[in-house]
């Protein structure tokens, strides 16, 4: 497997441009705004967007999680900022090329009017909704704008962390510490607790597999849990070659792919075979994303602010 790392580099310059994605309010003030694709003002005061042969890594603040965008092609990826005891409502969201490169570096988070995002650590993408679990709430923007939609507080958790959405808008999310929950938001927003306690140890990573099904893995060691979406009952239990995991993504053909933020390794399971590492030293391997187009794994890497990507065989 070649494994590619994308430096995080990035020119204050061209991580400030905005686009107006709603109109001011009539009380004069700006409304919500998203970022544009780099570009600059010419001398002249026209926006110049970048040219081609320009080519720009980076954008990152410990970046969590991604999801990939297959309308649009591009990957989004989500910046949890600063520390929140340094300042709150700093997350952001950049938008990547399949290739690595820069399309926007803060799309969501360019202006904070009219949006509160703290510190979005897991992602997803159901329909034309992007899903962010933010600390202790669900937070949902429109694909095409960025604009922010509807938010579900989630009583009682403290670190929300992975999160899938089935087809139906019903929403799976981890609290990975201290209590090991998989809390359960319906559509209409009621808020329960899907499994709690064994066997979940530190749950991280939530995926819903195609036969719908909700895959979830620890932390706290190297189980791969499936169960049944509408009971919560354990279905299978599977095992990765290394435990500390974070993300996992389930293939069309059944295979699963899980990210050790431990331990660095990627390990793929194919249906009905043991699990084997196809990449390694990956520092923090965290909440991963499968990049249909491109066929390849794009996986942040927190505090390192940068992400790897790695092409899998056809």
């Amino acid at each position: 497997m070649k494994l590619k790392l994308v430096a995080a580099t990035c020119l204050i310059s061209l991580c400030s441009n905005l686009a107006t994605a709603q109109n001011p309010n009539k009380d004069g003030k700006k409304g919500f705004e998203a970022g544009k694709p780099l570009g600059s003002k010419n001398e002249a005061g026209k926006f110049i967007p970048l040219s081609d042969n320009v080519k720009v890594y980076g954008s990152f603040r410990f970046a969590e999680s991604c999801t990939f965008d297959p309308a649009r092609n591009l990957i989004v990826v989500m910046n949890a900022g600063v520390p929140q005891n340094q300042e709150e409502n700093d997350g952001y969201v950049s938008l990547l090329n399949p290739d690595g490169t820069v399309h926007t570096s803060k799309w969501i988070g360019a202006s904070r009017d009219g949006l509160t995002l703290n510190q979005p650590l897991g992602s997803a993408i159901q329909g034309n909704v992007l899903y962010a679990a933010d600390i202790d709430v669900v937070r949902t923007f429109d694909l095409t704008s960025g604009k922010p939609l509807k938010s579900y507080p989630v009583e009682g958790a403290k670190v929300l962390n992975g999160i899938a959405v089935s087809k139906d808008g019903t929403i799976f999310v981890s609290n990975t510490r201290p209590d090991s929950i998989v809390y359960k938001i319906t559509p209409a927003g009621e808020v329960s607790k899907f499994v709690e306690g064994a066997p979940l140890i530190n749950p991280n990573g939530v995926a819903i597999d195609n036969d719908g099904h909700v895959v979830v893995v620890n932390v706290g060691d190297n189980n791969v849990l499936t169960f049944d979406a509408a009971s919560g009952k354990l279905l299978k239990t599977e095992q990765t070659v290394e435990s500390g995991n974070d993300g996992v993504v389930v293939l069309p053909d059944g295979t699963k792919y899980v990210s050790s933020v431990r331990y660095g390794s990627v390990s793929e399971i194919r249906p009905g075979q043991a699990a084997k590492i196809i990449a390694a030293g990956i520092p923090s391997a965290a909440s991963m994303c499968y990049d249909s187009k491109q066929h390849q794994l794009v996986i942040p890497m927190n505090s390192n602010n940068a992400l790897a990507f790695i092409k899998l065989e056809k």
